[in-house]
């Protein structure tokens, strides 16, 4: 009777520099009880100074590493063929004076991009005639209707975002973290064609 054992590649896994990569870090694993554990310790990958960033592994690769072990066992894989192993280096301090460079840099920058709206659309004169509409006054600055405005541009933009320092209103993703999603899933995906690219041309230096 064969053993079977099946591999489902991760997406995306996440380690620190210099340190073995094991099957179930870079895999789920459905395999017989006898050969579960050694499968879960099973070596596929040993992270040196000289891997980038970020390393592709391929299925091939797990499976011949499986094969080599468990020559018995019938390998089956599902799902996607290649994991992305980001390495993850030793965090510098950041410094305070740059943290409110950055933050003074944003803060500065989103608020005239707001007043140059308001000043392009000729906001100050919508709000002088919305409150001559409702009060039959004709005034150059109505705060009546400036001061919630303004209130109600900073509550929309947290509503928008679903966030409040670390907090969240809901389970629904916000379109900020929608974009990153969408930006994550093309970075991995070019990685991957590009460390097959490569892969490829080292095969044919080796065939000249």
């Amino acid at each position: 009777m064969v053993n079977t054992i099946y591999v489902r590649m991760r997406s995306r896994v996440e380690t620190k520099e210099c340190k073995k990569i094991t099957l179930s870090q870079t895999a789920q694993i459905i395999a017989p009880d006898q050969y579960f554990q050694d499968l879960h310790n099973l070596i596929v990958y040993e992270l040196s100074k000289n891997d980038n960033q970020l390393v592709v592994l391929d299925v091939m690769r797990v499976i011949n590493i499986i094969s080599l072990h468990f020559p018995d066992c019938e390998v089956q894989t599902i799902g996607p063929s290649q994991t992305i192993i980001e390495v993850i280096k030793k965090k510098k301090l950041t410094s305070w004076p740059l943290f409110l460079f950055v933050w003074l840099l944003l803060f500065t920058g989103s608020g005239l991009a707001i007043l140059n709206f308001h000043e392009e659309v000729s906001m100050q004169a919508v709000h002088q005639k919305l409150y001559w509409i409702i009060t039959g006054k004709e005034v150059t600055k109505p705060l009546l209707l400036q001061i919630p405005y303004s209130f109600g541009i900073g509550m929309g933009m947290i509503l928008f975002f679903n966030h409040i320092f670390k907090k969240r209103f809901n389970e629904e993703p916000s379109p900020l973290e929608i974009e990153m999603f969408n930006y994550q899933q093309d970075l991995d995906h070019y990685v991957t064609i590009k460390q097959n690219n490569e892969s490829v041309k080292r095969l044919d230096g080796d065939g000249d």
